[in-house]
């Protein structure tokens, strides 16, 4: 069932911001905004697919840029849709997690890719664990 994200509160100094930086209250075009652009769902499936270290993004063979995929994470994490728990305190490392609401991307993704087999020629799907 999906949640609706209560709106912010007047006395909330990011609420403004936010509301400026969506294009419309469409939950359609507000979540294109979060995950539409062309690496943020490619970072989702990795994660569903068992990705956990930054290294481990960059393997991937779109060869997403190094500070595309940091500021992806950083969204991601921002968004409350990732948690970033370090495992290395020296240098500081983090393994990035979907959370809850991360993973109800799942379907989404699955979506996308049930999709472009059908209808892209020349594509395969690496699999993805079950909802």
């Amino acid at each position: 069932m999906a949640r609706r994200r209560s709106e912010p509160s007047p006395g909330d100094p990011a609420a403004g911001a936010r509301r400026r930086t969506r294009r419309s209250a469409c939950p359609v075009a507000c979540t294109l905004d979060l995950v539409g652009d062309r690496w943020t769902l490619l970072v989702v499936r990795d994660l569903l697919l068992g990705k956990r270290r930054y290294g481990e993004f960059l393997t991937s063979s779109e060869a997403i840029p190094t500070n595309i995929l940091a500021e992806r994470l950083k969204r991601l994490e921002e968004a409350g849709l990732i948690e970033a728990l370090p495992y290395s305190q020296r240098p500081l490392r983090f393994e990035y997690r979907l959370t809850p609401t991360g993973r109800e991307l799942g379907p989404i993704v699955r979506a996308v890719a049930a999709w472009g087999l059908a209808h892209v020629p020349d594509t395969r799907a690496a699999a993805l664990p079950p909802d």
